[in-house]
């Protein structure tokens, strides 16, 4: 494998090491409840909708699948092409980290404008560190244009994903650019990355269940450590 992270497993780094090194090692282990799952849909189903308005976009997920090793060399050779380009699920690689962007498009002169698509109606710190840690993957490999954050912009009802009419509502895509926020962060960027690796070269964590298996996500592994915290407390 020629990476260590990706931007989701960062993402499950911050929250907690132990959920990081389970998620590495032994994914199996993990469980997810049935709202998370409508969770998931709800992102896809969004993320498709903006991605509507990209008819041409080259889709490197359909192309490789599950092929992930092979998505930076792809996408550098679509980026390569002459003209504007617009690209689904592009994979960039730097530092041991692969992050793949929802929305790139390249613009004439090769810069690059990036789209990061959620579905939440708030525009979260947890939706910043996604999008921090891809703009320092790809801004050492390709010149970023700007890097914007879209979400849903019908704010005035959050919870608007769950309501049976969510089909006959058109989405309000908010789209916010970041670029800037986020170059600042490169230092925290890069000494996150290398904590996370120096924790991957070790056993699994030692780490007490606490706040942390429920913020900002429900953790996937979180059955399990408290399953090993019950057996502790028998003795």
């Amino acid at each position: 494998m020629k990476y260590f992270l990706s931007k989701s497993k960062y993402i499950r780094g911050l929250q907690c090491s132990r959920a990081l090194w389970l998620d590495v090692y032994h994914p199996e282990l993990a469980q997810y409840s049935r709202e998370t799952m409508r969770k998931f849909d709800r992102g896809r189903e969004f993320e498709r909708l903006f991605k509507d308005q990209f008819p041409d976009a080259v889709d490197v997920s359909a192309a490789l699948r599950n092929r992930f090793n092979d998505y930076p060399a792809f996408t550098e050779e679509v980026l390569q092409r002459d003209g504007e380009v617009d690209l689904f699920e592009a994979g960039f690689l730097f530092d041991n980290v692969l992050v793949l962007a929802d929305v790139v498009h390249k613009n004439a002169d090769g810069r690059l404008d990036i789209y990061e698509v959620k579905s939440g109606s708030t525009l979260s710190e947890t939706y910043k560190n996604d999008a921090a840690v891809q703009h320092y993957v790809i801004s050492h490999c390709h010149n970023i244009n700007s890097f914007s954050i879209v979400y849903n912009g019908n704010s005035d009802h959050p919870d608007q994903s769950d309501r049976s009419d969510q089909s006959d509502q058109s989405p309000n895509f908010k789209i916010v650019n970041l670029t800037e926020e986020l170059a600042l962060q490169h230092a925290l960027i890069s000494n996150n990355i290398s904590c996370m690796k120096e924790v991957l070269k070790g056993g699994e964590p030692d780490i007490t269940p606490g706040d942390r298996c429920t913020t900002p996500y429900e953790c996937p592994y979180k059955k399990y450590c408290d399953k090993g915290l019950r057996h502790l407390s028998l003795f």
